[in-house]
Formats: C-alpha cells, sequence, structure tokens
C-alpha cells in the first residue's frame, strides 16, 4: 500500500501555508476579484498532488499564480486605469438619503440587500443616510447626516465645557446679588442701603 499520500499532504499544507501567506492576509470579505481568483484557483491546484498529479508541478503552478497577483497588485497601486479596470471603484448608492436606483439596477443590488447591509450597520432608515457606497470588496461604507450620527467624546466633552462656562456664569451673578457674608469679609455693601438705613 503506497502511503505517499502522506507525505504529500503535509507538504500541501506547509507550502499551501506559505504561497498563501505571501499573497497576503486579507479576509474573504476584504479580497478583490483577482484574489479570490487565485485563492480558488490554489485551492484546487493544491488537491491535486493528493490525486496522483506531480507535487512539484503544482507548487510551480501555485507560485507562477501568487506572483502574478503580487504583479497585478503592484500594478495596480502604479496605475489608476488599471485599478479601475481590474479591481473596480466604489459605486454610490444612497445620496442625500435617497436611494440611486440607476446605480442599484446596474449593479443588480435589490432594494431589500441595500436595506440589509443598513440594518447590519445599526441604521434604521435611509433617509438618516447622507452617503452610502459599494466598495470594492462588496462592504457597505457609508456616512450619516449629522443630525443622525452618534455622539463622539469630542461633542461630549464640547458639551461639558459649555456648560461648565454657564454655571460659571450663573453663579458669578449669584455671588454678585446681595450676601449679608460677603459684605462682612469686604468691609461694605455691594448695594448701598438707603441713607436713612445707614
Amino acid at each position: 500500500m503506497e502511503l505517499d499520500w502522506i507525505w504529500k499532504a503535509i507538504l500541501i499544507i506547509i507550502v499551501g501555508t506559505l504561497l498563501l501567506r505571501i499573497a497576503g492576509r486579507k479576509s474573504i470579505s476584504q479580497m478583490t476579484l483577482a484574489q479570490t481568483v487565485l485563492m480558488i484557483a490554489i485551492g484546487s491546484l493544491l488537491i491535486q498532488p493528493v490525486s496522483g498529479k506531480n507535487i512539484w508541478v503544482t507548487f510551480g503552478v501555485s507560485a507562477v499564480l501568487i506572483l502574478t497577483l503580487i504583479l497585478v497588485e503592484f500594478t495596480q497601486i502604479k496605475s489608476d486605469k488599471f485599478e479601475s479596470f481590474i479591481t473596480g471603484k466604489s459605486i454610490i448608492l444612497i445620496e442625500n438619503g435617497r436611494i440611486n436606483e440607476q446605480n442599484l439596477k446596474k449593479f443588480r443590488i435589490s432594494v431589500d440587500l441595500l436595506e440589509m447591509l443598513l440594518r447590519q450597520q445599526s441604521i434604521k432608515n435611509i433617509k438618516d443616510v447622507e452617503w452610502a457606497t459599494l466598495e470594492p470588496n462588496g462592504t457597505l461604507g457609508y456616512l450619516l447626516k449629522d443630525d443622525a450620527q452618534p455622539i463622539t467624546k469630542k461633542d461630549l466633552k464640547q458639551l461639558q465645557n459649555q456648560i461648565a462656562q454657564l454655571q460659571g456664569t450663573i453663579n458669578s451673578q449669584d455671588n454678585q446679588q446681595e450676601n449679608i457674608f460677603t459684605e462682612v469679609a469686604q468691609k461694605g455693601h455691594i448695594q448701598s442701603p438707603a441713607k436713612r438705613l445707614e
């Protein structure tokens, strides 16, 4: 009985892991179209040596595929047109609270799918969205309108400062009002009493 499939399987895992490590660390949702095609191709290739194909040819083809991917990604960095062709650009799905129906039809996205993507981001109402885009990796990018955005730490600190300033103004006004104890400390009246009462 031939047991060479054991060392082939171990070698496939080791070399496959190294090759995919070279290809990049992106998760499936972050992969470009070229990366997704490469991962499927490598997955199909890596299993072939177990069924009798030459293991070294498989590793060689996988390495060529990854080098091609690296070349494609490098070219995308250098050329905006090439990047648009290979990866695509973000498309606008919602603009100022209104769905861009033309882009939905063009990219075959249903309103139900768009609503699902919005719900996953805890967005309750389409009208609360200033901009929503479909990114090249398939994720939803969005910006809420000012009145629908959650409060940030910066906003909270500004509010606290404004309240503190108001309290300071109120306290200084209270201190300026007649207080018989401060009159003693200041050795005089804040507001002079009537001449007949002095």
